[in-house]
């Protein structure tokens, strides 16, 4: 065959055409049918039955010295024109065929420039799998006379700087440049980068080393020179290392699962993966810190930690957003709030505290609703309700000076929310009342559309606004008896109203709610009375006014929402390690 026979058929197998039914070897006198509304290039093969749709095909097809004959359009009832013959088909014009001779070169030189990258893409496939099978054969070992190398984790960098160290994490981000491949590693306690140059970047595992696998790095922690920087501003210049776990590449990448900007539904589902990055890894670590400074300011303020049941018998905010479940044959319930235990803890242990799950049955997709949340409750006795709110701000305030006095947890604060201020005291007292002329000032409607009237419970959507309006925190007091809870102790001043308190966040609206409780054994039987509550299941927490009555407090802060505020998270959801919400228990 030809040269030119065999670029063209390389041509038409390229541009998926099949060969004319007549065809001669020179391809001289080869007679090729084009309808361009009819036919098709792809699956014609040039006669009348299966017609190309171009000229171009047909050349490709045929060759440059085919006669091509177009179909025409016939009129019915009117012999064909000169030249055009039964099936409509006449010789294409000179025109038309000086067109279609212009089109077959361009296609001509498309197919060799293509053959050309293809060929160029063959040959470096060859010299890589070349180089991938020579790497194979390369063996590392340690520089000889060399330290044993001291093993450390990340944040101990600094301190082994110029040491020979062994550190073991994930690969968080790779590149190659020069000769010399950069790793930066992750160990959950920092990041390190991490220099390969020579031999190690040419092993098997460098050459095909991916995000997300684990790896053991030995080698010498030195200091940047001025200019260039890097975690710690230290780099690890490595003389020896191994591949330990490697992670899938292509399609199964991890930057492929977890992309920014997929479907929530999907990063829920790999909510495994999603917490391997900066900002969910950061916002954990913050979330850590602040426990630790809750509890290390519970202590300061003199109260004692207890861990109260999660399996109850009992209701604390309402039966609708109770967990059911069987409990060897008695009804029961996962906890929605573990107050009334903390209460009957005043008497033996004083001023009590606990940092549990609590859970709600509440069918809210809002972006503060979750159905496992960690619920930061505390019990104070011998106190009043201005006392109370005295130490609720003292709580927040002394926990987040604990929590930016670390430079680490600061660091990452200022990392997710650069713009966050501390709250100054006293925080705004705002009264129920107050509130409901607020919201109808300034035309903040209820849910439905109209204005807010005494005793509405007010939506979490115009809260919120208010709050983001005034832009501070609020103590939003004195609550309706109505909408809270029964054991709530009634104003003094005005048995319609409760001692109660919502604090509330710019961006995330309520974090705390609380209130002074019923200290009178028969108010609080009348209250059951009230919300037809069976008071029998209930006799150990009534025995708290009969045996030695005291006044007291106490709250339930959201641990998630606290850290939405605190980190500037759209949504509770991102505050929590696995979050669980209506429809959501996985994985």
């Amino acid at each position: 065959m030809s040269a030119i026979k065999e670029a063209l058929v390389q041509a038409a197998e390229a541009l998926h055409i099949s060969s004319p039914a007549a065809t001669e070897k020179d391809g001289t006198g080869v007679q090729v049918y084009v309808d361009e509304t009819q036919g098709n290039d792809e699956t014609g093969d040039g006669s009348k039955a299966s017609p190309f749709a171009t000229p171009v095909a047909a050349l490709l097809s045929a060759g440059p010295n085919s006669s091509i004959f177009v179909k025409k359009v016939l009129v019915e009832g009117e012999a064909p024109a000169e030249g055009v013959d039964a099936d409509g088909y006449a010789p294409i014009s000179a025109a038309g065929a000086k067109k279609a001779k212009k089109g077959y070169e361009v296609a001509l030189k498309k197919q060799k420039k293509a053959q050309e990258q293809a060929e160029k893409e063959k040959e470096k496939e060859g010299q890589e799998d070349k180089k991938l099978e020579e790497s194979k054969k390369i063996v590392l070992e340690e520089p000889a006379g060399a330290e044993p190398a001291k093993k450390i984790k990340i944040h101990q960098g600094v301190q082994n700087r110029d040491k020979r160290v062994k550190v073991c994490g994930w690969v968080h981000r790779l590149r190659s440049q020069k000769g010399l491949t950069f790793i930066v590693l992750r160990d959950g306690t920092g990041y390190l980068q991490c220099v390969l140059s020579g031999k190690l970047t040419q092993t098997y595992d460098a050459l095909t080393l991916t995000n997300e696998s684990t790896v053991e790095i030995r080698g010498v922690i030195k200091s940047l020179p001025e200019g260039k920087t890097a975690p710690d501003g230290h780099e690890l210049v490595a003389d020896w290392w191994q591949c330990i776990g490697k992670a899938p590449g292509g399609d199964e990448s991890f930057t492929n699962l977890v992309a920014e900007g997929a479907d929530p539904s999907i990063l829920a589902d790999r909510r495994h993966l999603v917490i391997r990055g900066e900002t969910a890894s950061a916002v954990l670590k913050v979330r850590s810190k602040v426990l630790q400074a809750f509890r290390a300011e519970f202590e300061h303020q003199g109260l004692t930690e207890v861990t109260p049941p999660c399996m109850v018998q009992t209701q604390v905010e309402g039966g609708s957003t109770l967990f059911s479940f069987d409990y060897y044959g008695q009804p029961a319930y996962l906890t929605q709030s573990s107050q009334l235990y903390l209460e009957t803890c005043l008497p033996s242990l004083g001023d009590v505290f606990c940092i549990q799950e609590s859970f709600r049955a509440e069918k809210s997709h809002t972006r503060r609703h979750l159905s496992e949340y960690t619920h930061l409750e505390a019990e104070l006795a011998f106190l009043s309700f201005d006392e109370l709110l005295a130490h609720l701000e003292e709580l927040i305030c002394g926990t987040l000076e604990r929590v930016f006095a670390d430079p680490k947890t600061k660091a990452l604060i200022e990392q997710l929310n650069p713009n966050f201020k501390m709250p100054s005291r006293p925080f705004m007292r705002m009264d129920y009342k107050d509130a409901i002329k607020y919201l109808n000032d300034k035309k903040i409607l209820t849910d439905s559309g109209e204005e807010h009237k005494v005793g509405d419970d007010i939506a979490e959507a115009a809260e919120r606004k208010m709050t983001d309006d005034l832009n501070v925190p609020i103590f939003l007091i004195n609550f309706p008896r109505e909408i809270k809870s029964f054991y709530m102790k009634r104003c003094p001043a005005d048995e319609r109203f409760t001692e109660s308190v919502d604090v509330l966040m710019p961006g995330v609206g309520e974090i705390v709610g609380g209130s002074m409780r019923m200290s009178d054994q028969k108010q609080l039987l009348e209250a059951y009375k009230t919300e037809g509550i069976d008071p029998a299941p209930y006799f150990w927490y009534t025995d708290q006014r009969k045996y030695g009555t005291s006044e007291h407090g106490g709250y339930g802060l959201g641990v998630e929402r606290f850290l939405a505020w605190l980190t500037n998270r759209w949504t509770v959801r991102e505050a929590s390690l696995y979050p669980r919400w209506t429809g959501r228990c996985t994985p």
